[in-house]
């Protein structure tokens, strides 16, 4: 809100921002601001239109992050500052942020259920152009020490590869949910407690370029980049033609 309602301060960042995209050959300057609420609403799609104007004369791209919604009026103060029409006619391309339903404070569950990120994607595509549109998806899972306590310890953020070798070392079969499109398994560690962990592997990937494909959008994202997942990699080759742009 401080930034949201002070032009001497947008000015400020917008220009701090430039120098640093100058200096490093940045091209393209991404805008992640949450839990807007609703009151952020038209100042936040004003600053864009400023940020766009500014970004576009040095010949650079701007886009933006915005939670996942399935409808213009979802209450809460994640949702209601993000608006999908308007911030789709500002920016070159939007990130959707679909991953996070199963979070470290949150119960367990898959952190990308394909059947939640369908209702997202399918409500964007009525509102923003299907060329603007890139899809989020988790290069991580999470393992969950039972039983779950709301506030409790967090569960811990694990690498794909990571998650098969506890499978491996516990002994224990991944299985795989039909509904999100998401592996898992339980174990029990060594000091006796339970454990359940959600995360990615192969199949759930290719369920979600499958999802890219049919919607025909501009492409997919990853969060976050790291480590522990080489047979992403040859998924994309099989499933895209990618175009490097330095």
């Amino acid at each position: 809100t401080s930034i949201l309602t002070n032009e001497a301060l947008q000015d400020r960042i917008l220009t701090e921002a430039l120098q640093v995209m100058d200096a490093k050959g940045y091209r393209v300057l991404d805008f992640d601001f949450e839990y807007l609420g609703r009151e952020n609403r038209e100042r936040y799609n004003d600053f864009l239109r400023k940020a766009a104007l500014r970004v576009r004369e040095r010949g650079y791209m701007i886009t933006a992050a915005l939670a996942p919604k399935i409808r213009a009026d979802q209450v809460g103060v994640l949702y209601e500052g993000h608006d999908y029409s308007a911030v789709g006619q500002i920016v070159d391309f939007i990130f959707f942020m679909t991953y996070e339903w199963g979070w470290s404070g949150g119960p367990p569950m898959a952190v990308s259920p394909l059947d939640q990120v369908r209702k997202v994607m399918e409500y964007a595509v009525t509102v923003v152009p299907r060329d603007k549109i890139m899809m989020g998806i988790p290069l991580y899972g999470y393992d969950w020490t039972l039983p779950y306590v709301r506030g409790g310890t967090w569960a811990r953020s694990i690498t794909p590869q990571q998650a098969i070798q506890l499978a491996v070392k516990y002994g224990v079969n991944i299985q795989y949910d039909s509904t999100s499109q998401a592996p898992y398994f339980n174990y029990v560690d060594e000091q006796g407690k339970r454990h359940v962990v959600w995360f990615e592997d192969a199949r759930s990937i290719q369920a979600k370029f499958d999802l890219v494909k049919k919607l025909e959008i501009r492409g997919f994202f990853y969060w976050v980049l790291r480590g522990g997942f080489p047979q992403n990699w040859l998924l994309i080759e099989d499933n895209f033609v990618v175009r490097k742009r330095l």
